[in-house]
């Protein structure tokens, strides 16, 4: 059976397991890394509702290169997944069907590293679009509550209306 899409209020303790992953993470990737570690999606923005499960970004100089990190980070139970591999390597942990952490490899200063990071210090610093994306979250999850897929797509206009507005013109 397929996980079931569930936001829950948010966590205190979410910035704590980051910094707890981070702190297993970064030997293990430093020979690929070099962007440095970072909290994001819903996760990493204080009082926001979410998904319980913390969305990690990773710089990396290379995609092909990192994918020899794909099993040094097995040994922390992150499986990797061949998903959106043209601009990530993406990992989930412990197991597809139970996540508590995703993780993106992406190359530092790539378009998904700007829009990851610029989604998050959007929501983080302005709390009328955290709220607006919580209730639309909110409503998603019972819309999509069997279908993690459709859920994340749903939320794509909204995150793209807020990077459009974010980005400085010409980028």
């Amino acid at each position: 059976m397929a996980a079931l899409v569930e936001v829950v209020d948010y966590d205190p303790a979410w910035p704590g397991l980051f910094e707890e992953e981070r702190t297993r993470l970064e030997p293990v990737l430093a020979p690929w890394l070099s962007g440095g570690i970072h909290h994001v999606g819903s996760t990493s923005v204080p009082d926001l509702a979410a998904k319980p499960v913390i969305d990690i970004l990773a710089g990396v100089s290379s995609l092909e290169e990192s994918r020899k990190a794909i099993k040094p980070l097995a040994a922390l139970s992150y499986c990797w997944a061949p998903y959106q591999e043209h601009i990530m390597n993406w990992f989930c942990k412990p197991s597809s069907s139970h996540r508590t952490h995703h993780l993106h490899l992406v190359v530092e200063g790539s378009e998904t590293w700007r829009d990851e990071l610029l989604f998050r210090d959007t929501l983080r610093s302005q709390p009328e679009t955290a709220r607006a994306y919580e209730t639309l979250k909110r409503h998603l999850a019972v819309e999509f509550r069997l279908d993690r897929e459709a859920y994340t797509r749903a939320k794509t206009d909204f995150v793209l209306s807020v990077l459009a507005r974010e980005l400085p013109r010409g980028t």
